[in-house]
């Protein structure tokens, strides 16, 4: 079977500790995922939704794996825009590996199918979101809004 793949790999100043606390509660994501916040107990097997400001669902899944503060897997189901909700469910697996001070972040977001308008359209945001989630967690500001 075919597959579209995105990955981004990006080095935050900070502990896996914090990295994985920002990656996983809801109202510090508000801050650098443009208001969209993230809902789960984020253990395995538990549902997993991304919520937008105004209260719509914009994602859901559950949670695959759980290793804090090292690897989440998360299987993600587009549900906001029709083309991409029919593409059906991909896997967003997230690892955190600590190198010297710093967070080497590794985001693989997958899907069974090639060519994927969903890798497409995450490809955009992903390095927006974690641009964001970088210079938050280093200066307490986060560059785009």
């Amino acid at each position: 079977m075919s597959r579209s793949t995105f990955v981004y790999v990006t080095y935050i100043r900070t502990t896996p500790d914090k990295l994985w606390s920002a990656l996983t509660d809801a109202e510090f994501m508000k801050q650098y995922w443009f208001g969209v916040r993230c809902e789960s107990k984020w253990t395995a097997g538990s549902p997993w939704k991304m919520v937008r400001p105004d209260g719509r669902l914009t994602d859901s899944g559950e949670i695959v794996e759980s290793d804090p503060p090292r690897r989440l897997v998360i299987r993600w189901q587009h549900q906001d825009r029709p083309e991409l909700k029919a593409e059906g469910p991909s896997r967003c697996t997230m690892e955190l590996e600590p190198i010297g001070t710093a967070v080497k972040l590794s985001i693989t977001h997958t899907i069974d199918r090639d060519p994927s308008k969903f890798i497409e359209a995450v490809s955009g945001g992903w390095p927006k979101i974690l641009s964001n989630l970088k210079s938050l967690l280093e200066t307490g500001q986060t560059i785009l809004s």
